[in-house]
């Protein structure tokens, strides 16, 4: 039987965090010209999700121009997470834009000192240090008391099923709400225990997008974070489903990312 998991810690640790500053000018997008740097984006998902909610992100960035790859977490362990985005980097053909939601900004702080990635967004997504582990991160901060998780006798966790919209994304349709909740894939939550190995931010620059009314982190983590990793952040008012639910600014930071990077590999 599935068991609900209150544990401030268990419960944080599932999903991700950011950083802090000033928002792009929103635009309908002009094409690259060739003198920018990156004109690759990679779109790294969180844990109880998949690629498919960076649709909207996605639309609007390959209108501009960018050739955008998603990657599909298999959930399973940080190395398999990592393993998966280095998969996406490899078929780049130049300077890259990592982005990460959640749990994804764990994956793209350690995958991310590929030297293709130009620049890293946090999209209300985890950043922890080498040698720190992504559970560490929310100590000291309050529970996340309406984000509620299910953990299976195998160690995998989803979101708990009455909570999801208060927890995850109340600021989403309730169609949206359902197909989230109904389509979401399990992380295995041994995975918030191990160290990392890099730390990407500590050598590539970083910009954030931090929900304001992310229900799954304390918001003085978040600001934490970002202030630790250098980040320049733009903060929204939205819900931990902001990656669906604010396509708009979130591809305005990307492509903000992609024109302030020097050009060339790194």
């Amino acid at each position: 039987m599935i068991k609900p998991v209150r544990n401030a810690l268990v419960a944080a640790a599932a999903v991700g965090t950011v950083a802090h500053t000033a928002l792009a000018q929103p635009s309908n997008g002009p094409q690259l010209s060739a003198a920018q740097s990156a004109r690759n984006v990679v779109l790294v998902h969180g844990a109880f999700a998949d690629g498919s909610g960076w649709r909207g992100v996605y639309d609007l960035l390959t209108a501009r121009g960018y050739r955008v790859t998603i990657v599909q977490n298999p959930l399973t362990s940080l190395e398999d997470d990592v393993a998966a985005t280095k998969r996406a980097l490899d078929r780049q053909a130049g300077p890259t834009i990592l982005v990460g939601h959640s749990w994804g900004g764990t994956v793209i702080t350690e995958a991310g000192v590929d030297p293709k990635v130009a620049g890293l967004v946090y999209v209300s997504a985890l950043s922890p240090d080498a040698g720190e582990t992504t559970a560490q991160q929310y100590e000291g901060f309050a529970p996340a008391t309406e984000f509620v998780l299910d953990k299976a006798p195998d160690g995998f966790a989803f979101v708990d099923r009455e909570r999801f919209k208060a927890g995850f994304a109340h600021d989403a349709t309730d169609a949206d709400v359902a197909f989230l909740r109904d389509s979401q894939v399990p992380i295995n939550l041994s995975a918030f225990g191990t160290k990392l190995k890099n730390a990407a931010w500590r050598s590539k620059p970083s910009w954030a997008v931090i929900a304001s009314e992310d229900k799954a982190f304390d918001q003085a983590m978040l600001d934490h974070m970002a202030k630790r990793i250098g980040a320049r952040v733009t903060k929204v008012s939205a819900s931990h489903a902001l990656f669906m639910t604010q396509p708009r600014i979130i591809a305005d930071v990307i492509d903000q990312a992609a024109r302030q990077t020097s050009v060339g590999t790194r």
